[in-house]
């Protein structure tokens, strides 16, 4: 029997666990004056975006920078 490196293992075509790399969703675009929803601050409005897609957004009570990637914040 040969022995076997770590760093050639083979690949067998019909495996299930040979599946291809997904990508990573775009970065949603925000304009101002969007409606967006966030997970904990709730309902509010883009009032400022930023070179690097940062986005400023006011809550009502408080302004918050949101940075991307934005896992939290959703268009409406």
């Amino acid at each position: 029997m040969r022995p076997t490196r770590a760093g050639t293992r083979r690949r067998l075509p019909g495996s299930p666990f040979n599946t291809p790399e997904i990508p990573p969703p775009p970065l949603e675009q925000f304009a101002v004056q969007d409606l967006v929803s966030h997970d904990k601050y709730g309902l509010g409005r883009v009032i400022h975006v930023e070179q690097n897609s940062t986005v400023l957004v006011d809550f009502g009570a408080e302004t918050y920078r949101i940075v991307p990637p934005y896992a939290k914040l959703t268009k409406l």
